[in-house]
C-alpha cells in the first residue's frame, strides 16, 4: 500500500519535524567540519562586510557598478547566514531535528535570496552592457533612480515568486521518518518526503525554475555577446583590456553561481542523489559566497586601491 493510501486510511502520521542527516555518517569528523565551516562563514561575512564598508567610505566608488556590488555583498552575507549557522549547530549537537515551521522559514529565506541573486546578476550585466556599448548614454540610462528600480525589481521578483513556490511546497503532507538527506531544507530533498504523488508539483517547480533561473541567465549571455562584439571592435588593445577587466569579476561570479544552480534545479528528480545534492549545495551555499569577496577584491583595481588608501589613512592616524 502506498504512502498516500495509508494516509487516507489514517494509519500514517504526518511529520511535525524533520531530521537533517547529511553529516550523521561522519560522526568522527563533525568537530573538524564545524571549525572548517565556521572559518569559511566568518571569512565570508567579514569579506563582504569589508567590501560594503570600503565602497561606502570611498566617494569615487559611488557608481552604479558598485551600488550593485554592495547589494550583492549584502545578499551573500544573508545567503550564507540562512544555512551555515544552523548547520554549525547540528555539527555540535546529537539531535539534528528541525521543525516543519523552521524548515519552511529557512526555505523561504534561502530561495528568495537565491532568485534575487539571479536577477541582481542580470542587473549587473545590464550595467556593464550600457557602460561598454553605450558609454555616452551611461549616466542617463544608469541614473540613481534606474539603479534603485533594478535592485528593487530584483528583490521583489525573488520575494514574490519564491514565497508562492515555498508556500505551495509546504501545503504538501509530509509523513514517515522525516529524514532529509541534506544539511538544510533545500527544495528537492523536502519534496521527496511528501507522502502523495508529487509528479505534477515537480513539473511546475521545473517550469518555474526554467523561467526564473534561465531568463536572467539568457539575458546575461545576450548582454555579454553584445559586450564582446563591442570590445572586439575597439581600436586599441589598452581599451579592449580595460573594458574586459571591468567585466571579468562579474563573469567569474556568474559562472560559479549559475554553474551549480543549473545543475541542481534543472535536472529531473530521478537524477538527484543525496551525495550530488550535498556536494553541489556546498558549492552554492558555502564556497561561492566565500569566493565572491576574493574575486571582487583581487581582480578589481579600484577596490584594491580604495582599500590600500583606507589602511594607509588608518595607519597614519595611529602614528600621529
Amino acid at each position: 500500500m502506498s504512502d498516500s493510501e495509508l494516509m487516507k486510511n489514517g494509519s500514517l502520521s504526518l511529520c511535525t519535524e524533520f531530521t537533517l542527516v547529511a553529516f550523521s555518517s561522519l560522526a568522527e569528523l563533525q568537530r573538524v567540519l564545524f571549525f572548517v565551516f565556521l572559518l569559511i562563514y566568518l571569512f565570508t561575512v567579514g569579506g563582504n562586510l569589508l567590501i560594503i564598508c570600503v565602497i561606502w567610505a570611498t566617494p569615487s566608488l559611488h557608481t552604479p557598478m558598485y551600488f550593485f556590488l554592495v547589494n550583492l555583498s549584502f545578499l551573500e552575507m544573508c545567503y550564507i547566514s540562512s544555512v551555515v549557522p544552523q548547520m554549525l549547530v547540528h555539527l555540535l549537537v546529537k539531535s539534528k531535528t528541525i521543525s516543519v515551521g523552521c524548515c519552511a522559514a529557512q526555505m523561504y529565506v534561502f530561495t528568495i535570496l537565491g532568485l534575487t541573486e539571479c536577477c541582481l546578476l542580470a542587473a549587473m550585466a545590464y550595467d556593464r552592457f550600457v557602460a561598454i556599448c553605450y558609454p555616452l548614454h551611461y549616466t542617463l540610462r544608469m541614473g540613481p533612480s534606474v539603479c534603485l528600480k533594478l535592485a528593487g525589481a530584483s528583490w521583489m521578483t525573488g520575494t514574490v515568486v519564491e514565497s508562492v513556490q515555498t508556500t505551495w511546497i509546504f501545503t504538501l503532507p509530509f509523513c514517515g521518518a522525516g529524514n532529509i538527506q541534506h544539511f538544510f531544507c533545500d527544495i528537492m530533498p523536502v519534496v521527496k518526503l511528501a507522502c502523495v504523488d508529487t509528479s505534477q508539483n515537480e513539473i511546475v517547480l521545473f517550469i518555474v525554475s526554467l523561467i526564473f533561473i534561465m531568463s536572467p541567465c539568457l539575458f546575461i549571455l545576450c548582454s555579454y555577446v553584445r559586450i564582446l562584439l563591442t570590445i572586439l571592435r575597439m581600436p586599441s588593445a589598452a581599451g579592449r583590456h580595460k573594458a574586459f577587466s571591468t567585466c571579468s569579476s562579474h563573469i567569474l561570479v556568474v559562472s560559479l553561481f549559475y554553474g551549480t544552480a543549473l545543475f541542481t534545479y534543472l535536472q529531473p528528480k530521478s537524477s538527484h542523489t543525496p551525495d550530488t545534492d550535498k556536494a553541489t549545495a556546498l558549492m552554492y551555499t558555502v564556497v561561492t559566497p566565500a569566493l565572491n569577496p576574493v574575486i571582487y577584491t583581487l581582480r578589481n583595481k579600484e577596490v584594491k586601491e580604495a582599500f590600500r588608501k583606507g589602511t594607509q589613512r588608518k595607519f597614519l592616524r595611529h602614528t600621529d
